[in-house]
């Protein structure tokens, strides 16, 4: 290795000199020491190009995510923060300081100015915050097929039911509406779909509502309904320009991956969809962090897995960065890793021979410096240090470098219970996303359609039932007119005593005495 700090500084300079407008995150370290003045610059063009942010278990990368959100926010460029472990909010204050920064801010030459930043709390779950809410309908059958992991047969089987809720102006909103239309389409709607869309399988229908259910159970019934958040929201400037960090409340839902990876890929659907094609802008529009990265692909289906990575391969052209925020690189499938223009890498810790091998696999995803042995320096950095590889405004790698990071000028440390109501008290999006609506969808009108079928069927039945009786009484009258009549054998009494035995003795004697005479 070369041994000479002249050549180090002018290889860091000439690797990060930029012509355009850039982020400064600290400055190179040459042989242990931070050098004043070797500044580590990430011009803004490149930071569309997406990122990764790696490290150990406190060796500093919620900090770096912090300063990476500041001074994007500094730019005029708004932040989206998946905050998983709660942590983030203090950027909504500014740092109290301490001894240790401003010794940090010496060795590396820049100056400290504590800053709180414009900060928006979301929330997927009952956590106060901006609810975050989508339709069924938004996310369509092929997404929800994905997310789902449906089979062939299960994707055409949910494709029929979006389209005859089309054709029938049943808006899908929520689950409880997807779940109507399944019981509907097996029980008392089948005949009326396959005879339009074609036969169902009523074993695929109850495969999809199973599947649904566990989606239910994750939490997804809060984040499927109205009022439909609009991504255009995540790009909102303050009074001075300042793009504002939207912060994503994720504490309560690490267990919960399936709705977490759920919430991420139709966000990331939704801004490509909705977003113009940015060309060259000079700056991302929005920068995305998504901390605790491993969480996206834990429990995902290839299928979800690979549609998030052709979303990081096309969102960029919209103007978005992604950042993931992980231990290990390793966490990030090849193939979204082999997309990310930035690499901030934390030190990692050596404890197993699998930790050793990690390491070494790491150390493979930077560019070869004459200045580090990069396996060794992985494993020796402090914390707040880092080895960084960017890209320069052309798009090439940047030299390696080993970097003490410049601390965050907001506040290392959650908001107390009264600092968050105050600054959910001054939000204008609670106003317009927190109140519910349920209006009248699929479920309701299904649910309508069926006891008026209910209502139809049973006065059908009825009308036969009466009609029936009508005619089995008809035919008894018929039956009793068509018989003959028969004649009394009952003897009149009159006759009865006039032809008795006794009558006639009787007569017969006043006769013979008649006659005597």
């Amino acid at each position: 290795m070369e041994n000479n700090q002249d050549a180090f500084l002018q290889h860091i300079h000439e690797g990060y000199t930029t012509k355009g407008d850039f982020i400064t995150i600290g400055s190179a370290i040459y042989d242990e020491n931070p050098l004043k003045n070797a500044y580590v610059k990430l011009p803004l063009k490149t930071l569309n190009r997406h990122g990764l942010i790696a490290g150990a278990t406190g060796t500093g990368k919620t900090k770096t995510l912090q300063v990476l959100a500041e001074n994007l926010s500094e730019k005029g460029i708004p932040v989206l923060l998946m905050d998983i472990k709660g942590d983030l909010s203090g950027l909504a204050q500014p740092s109290p300081g301490h001894p240790k920064i401003d010794e940090r801010h010496n060795l590396i030459g820049l100056p400290f100015e504590p800053k709180s930043f414009p900060v928006e709390v979301l929330t997927l779950s009952e956590q106060n915050g901006v609810r975050l809410r989508a339709t069924v309908s938004e996310f369509g059958p092929i997404l929800l097929s994905r997310i789902l992991n449906l089979s062939e047969t299960q994707s055409g089987i949910l494709a029929i039911l979006f389209k005859y809720c089309d054709d029938n102006s049943l808006p899908l909103l929520d689950l409880k509406d997807l779940k109507k239309i399944l019981h509907y389409a097996t029980n008392q709607g089948r005949e009326e779909l396959e005879k339009d869309y074609g036969r169902l399988s009523i074993a695929s229908t109850g495969a999809i509502l199973r599947k649904i259910v566990e989606l239910e159970q994750q939490g997804a019934d809060l984040f499927f309904g109205e009022t439909s958040f609009e991504v255009s929201d995540l790009q909102r400037l303050d009074k001075n320009g300042r793009g504002f960090i939207n912060i994503m409340r994720l504490t309560d839902i690490q267990d919960r991956p399936k709705l977490f990876s759920t919430f991420m890929l139709s966000l990331l659907a939704e801004i490509y969809t909705t977003f113009p094609e940015q060309g060259d802008s000079g700056q991302p529009e929005l920068v995305i962090f998504i901390d605790e990265a491993h969480l996206i692909f834990k429990q995902a289906s290839s299928v979800l897995i690979d549609q998030i990575e052709n979303i990081v391969k096309l969102i960029r052209s919209k103007g978005v960065g992604l950042y993931f925020v992980t231990q290990n690189p390793t966490d990030i499938p090849d193939a979204v890793l082999g997309q990310l223009g930035l690499k901030i890498q934390h030190a990692l810790r050596a404890f197993t021979a699998k930790d050793r091998k990690a390491i070494k696999l790491t150390a493979e995803n930077y560019p070869d410096s004459p200045y580090y042995d990069t396996t060794a320096t992985l494993t020796s950095l402090g914390i707040g240090e880092a080895l960084v590889s960017a890209l320069n405004e052309k798009g090439k790698p940047t030299p390696l470098a080993a970097t003490m990071l410049r601390a965050p000028m907001s506040r290392m440390d959650i908001l107390s219970p009264s600092e968050l109501s105050s600054l959910l008290s001054q939000s204008e999006l609670i106003k317009k996303y927190n109140s519910e609506i349920d209006r009248e969808s699929a479920y309701e009108m299904l649910t309508k359609k069926i006891k008026f079928a209910e209502q139809e069927e049973a006065l059908v039945k009825a009308k036969i039932e009466q009609e029936k009786l009508k005619k089995l009484e008809e035919e008894q009258k018929r039956k009793q007119r068509s018989k003959p009549k028969r004649q009394s054998t009952r003897m009149n009494p009159i006759v009865k005593v006039l032809t008795s035995a006794t009558f006639i003795r009787s007569v017969f004697g006043i006769l013979n005495k008649m006659i005597k005479k």
